[in-house]
């Protein structure tokens, strides 16, 4: 049996508290891994970004496309 859930860290200790299907089970075993926020792994991809030949060909192709609409004024 599998229970996976994410916990938010409060003065350095978790409270868990187990699903019922795991009432008679004397043993479990817990695994603590450091989550990456969304905020890091959205700038760690957009660095990526940067290098990749496709996402910079699509920029391009954006520019051209709004090349002369951005020079208009409302």
């Amino acid at each position: 049996m599998t229970f996976e859930k994410t916990y938010i860290n409060r003065n350095n200790e978790l409270i868990i508290k187990l699903p019922v299907k795991f009432k008679s089970i004397k043993k479990v075993r817990v695994k603590i891994e450091e989550l990456e926020s969304d905020r890091n792994k959205k700038l760690r991809l957009l660095k990526k970004a940067v290098t990749d030949p496709m996402f910079n060909a699509d920029v391009e192709e954006m520019s051209e496309d709004f090349r002369f609409s951005d020079k208009e004024t409302v």
